[in-house]
């Protein structure tokens, strides 16, 4: 899929691409509405996710990453699939995950976030509109299979 210049390619969900894979975001839904997050640094709303540290699978991000942006405590994740991003010339893959949440705490102090809202779907204006909607949407047909 090619949005303003930039192309995101879905693979299957633990396809190895021979480079370190970089991002996990996480599509996260809590009583059937869709968590998203407000970085401090910016205005828009965003899928929760983040980088990979070193020597972190991208399912220990996807769990640190969620717990740290929208203090879920007690939850369920899945990956959906492993993507390319290509953007000015340069390629960075990320693993998508599905989290069911069944318990909400508080946003944690460590966090970045400052807050989060809980929607029907992803907002009209997301952080990364370029990438984000397709993730989602990517997300959504994985659920309706």
């Amino acid at each position: 899929m090619i949005t303003e210049g930039t192309e995101v390619r879905f693979f299957d969900a633990m396809y190895e691409p021979g480079v370190k894979l970089t991002y996990s975001v996480i599509p996260a839904r809590f009583n059937d509405k869709w968590i998203f997050v407000r970085h401090h640094k910016r205005t828009s709303f965003e899928i929760a996710g983040g980088h990979i540290e070193d020597g972190e699978s991208s399912l220990e991000a996807a769990v640190r990453e969620l717990m740290e942006e929208t203090g879920a405590i007690q939850f369920n994740l899945e990956c959906i699939a492993t993507y390319s991003v290509r953007k000015d010339g340069e390629t960075g893959w990320g693993r998508l995950y599905l989290a069911d949440v069944q318990e909400l705490g508080p946003i944690p102090d460590i966090s970045e976030i400052t807050e989060i809202v809980l929607l029907d779907t992803i907002p009209e204006h997301p952080t990364h509109p370029d990438i984000q909607p397709l993730l989602f949407r990517k997300t959504l047909e994985y659920i309706e299979l």
